[in-house]
């Protein structure tokens, strides 16, 4: 079993070091957090009254760690959760907020679940989800990872801006979709005729 901590440290090492892409809509970011979080948070790493991209730049691994394990995690809720979706879920809410949560609300609606998609865990999708859990132990963690995959493409489907973050230059798997099946059973994971049939209409 995994500490928050360990899994935080994974993100980190997934996410990488600084980027500033201007297709990412997250903006300048460093291990997964981003400029937009710093200024939420407050973060002037050197106290020059505004946070900057040398603010980014600044941010340790450590650092990064402490913000992801209390405002991606313990904040949001995510250890209320069935343990098997502690990693997934909490990996998620670093790359996509509160999305994280919309996912798994949708999956818990679909699976007879009757709560509201607002992106909060509250106490009815947090007993949704335990009861879920129950009813398919085996079942739940590569259903959330299948639909955050799915989340993914349908980005992608959208803004053609960000099809590089999902299939490579080469027509391989890209990042999101390799980050998405890194929490689904290799069972599950898309054979590359079925990842190229589901992009064949992309340019």
């Amino acid at each position: 079993m995994q500490t928050v901590r360990e899994i935080a440290t994974e993100i980190v090492g997934r996410e990488g070091g600084f980027v500033n892409d201007p297709d990412d809509p997250g903006g300048a970011t460093k291990y997964g957090v981003t400029i937009h979080t710093m200024r939420a948070l407050g973060i002037d790493l050197d106290r020059d009254g505004a946070v900057t991209i040398s603010d980014v730049r600044a941010l340790t691994k450590e650092h990064a760690i402490e913000i992801f394990e209390k405002h991606y995690f313990e904040k949001p809720l995510i250890a209320l959760l069935p343990q098997v979706l502690h990693a997934t879920v909490f990996d998620m809410y670093v790359n996509a907020g509160s999305n994280a949560v919309k996912i798994l609300q949708r999956l818990l609606r679909e699976m007879g679940h009757k709560i509201t998609v607002d992106g909060i865990l509250g106490p009815q999708s947090i007993a949704a989800a335990q009861a879920a859990y129950l009813e398919a132990p085996d079942f739940l963690a590569d259903a959330y990872g299948i639909a955050r995959r799915n989340y993914y493409f349908r980005i992608a489907d959208r803004r053609r801006a960000s099809r590089k973050y999902a299939r490579t230059r080469a027509g391989g798997k890209g990042g999101w979709i390799k980050r998405a099946e890194e929490f689904i059973s290799p069972r599950h994971h898309l054979t590359r005729a079925q990842f190229q049939q589901r992009v064949a209409t992309w340019v």
